[in-house]
């Protein structure tokens, strides 16, 4: 057994806590981890990557890692910030990056590209924080379809409403968290402050042991509110622009903090799109209500459109189910819909294509044992 890979065992076995602890590092991931540490490489955490390159923080400190053997041709596969990883040990040189453990969650959406493509945005994450920026006028629809990625990454989602400070009395604030709470039924909603401090304290004790992707348009406050939390200077921030109170976009890569009071924190870029990818059942759970609703229907395959005995019709005509929150449901499920297909499309392309390539390998194989072919 190498140096390292002892060294690894004697601290794993100490009555210490381990060096990755504050990073998420458990029993599980020390059993994943087991096969690679008998070949003697060092177990990390990706805190950022970057044109082809990694910062991964390991029981020795932060390393620099090549990515090469860690970048497939299938986006979603390629490593991400939040990934657990097996390292070079410090006696190689250069280091790389060997494999990553299996993900136990991830955030995913589609690319704003025409090619049905996935990009993973966050590895293993416990939380969702949806950043929503008070200074502007609040797009619900927007909300719950942050909200259906939330869901269905496998962490559960958390709306902060920033900038809380720039609403102008408590009422008008209330009614504002009223508003989000009826797009985010289970969801908790928090107004915050990172200028004034309020709600910050609340914020880091929903966050804390776990890790959670902080996620939001550009000038929703996230850097902002990634300092408040850390305690810290540590995401740089541009100034608020006079002409609509929106901060200006300062992140350009997915980085891995961690918290003073406990769990870390992936702060990501502004996202401009946010398209889904296969979110079927983080729609259903943002709508909630409606997939309750729809089990009183006559038809078990009611479309909700004008058939006769749709309970989900009946609600919208009596007012318990805003006509609103149906629209979006809609738009959401056709979208789903779409890239799905699409993306089951690509698959079968793809599959074709192989079986192409093994067709005319095997018949050249043939040709070649019969000595049609030199």
């Amino acid at each position: 057994m190498s140096s390292s890979s002892s060294s690894f065992s004697s601290s794993s076995s100490s009555a210490l806590p381990h060096p990755l602890a504050a990073y998420g590092w458990d029993t599980g991931w020390e059993d994943e981890f087991a096969p690679f540490a008998a070949r003697g490489l060092v177990p990390g955490r990706v805190v950022r990557v970057d044109r082809g390159q990694c910062d991964v923080v390991t029981p020795e400190g932060t390393v620099r890692a090549d990515t090469e053997f860690v970048t497939p041709r299938d986006p979603l596969k390629v490593v991400c910030t939040g990934d657990w990883v097996a390292v070079d040990p410090p006696s190689a040189d250069p280091r790389y990056v060997q494999a990553y453990l299996p993900r136990r969650t991830s955030f995913v959406r589609s690319t704003s590209s025409k090619r049905s493509e996935g990009q993973i945005l966050a590895a293993n994450v416990d939380h969702s924080i949806i950043a929503v920026s008070l200074a502007a006028e609040l797009d619900l629809a927007r909300i719950e379809r942050f909200l259906a990625l939330g869901w269905e990454s496998g962490g559960q989602p958390v709306v902060v409403l920033t900038k809380s400070d720039l609403v102008p009395d408590a009422t008008t604030l209330g009614h504002l968290v009223e508003d989000v709470e009826t797009a985010a039924p289970g969801v908790t909603v928090l107004p915050v402050s990172s200028a004034a401090g309020d709600g910050v304290d609340v914020l880091a004790a929903v966050v804390s042991g776990g890790t959670s992707v902080l996620l939001g348009q550009s000038g929703a406050g996230k850097s902002t509110l990634a300092n408040a939390l850390a305690g810290a200077d540590i995401m740089a921030v541009q100034t608020i622009r006079d002409v609509d109170g929106k901060g200006r976009h300062t992140t350009t890569t997915r980085n891995l903090i961690p918290l003073p009071g406990g769990g870390v924190l992936i702060d990501t870029p502004g996202l401009r799109g946010v398209g889904l990818w296969d979110a079927g059942t983080g729609v259903g759970q943002v709508f909630a209500e409606i997939s309750e609703l729809a089990e009183r229907c006559r038809f078990h395959d009611c479309a909700h459109a004008a058939e006769p005995g749709c309970a989900v019709l009946a609600a919208v005509e009596d007012g318990t189910l805003p006509e609103r929150r149906l629209d979006s449901y809609r738009k959401l499920i056709r979208e789903n819909q779409r890239i799905v297909a699409k993306t089951d499309a690509r698959a079968r392309a793809e599959m074709r294509r192989e079986w192409r390539l093994r067709s005319g390998e095997a018949r050249t194989a043939v040709e070649i044992k019969r000595g049609r072919m030199r």
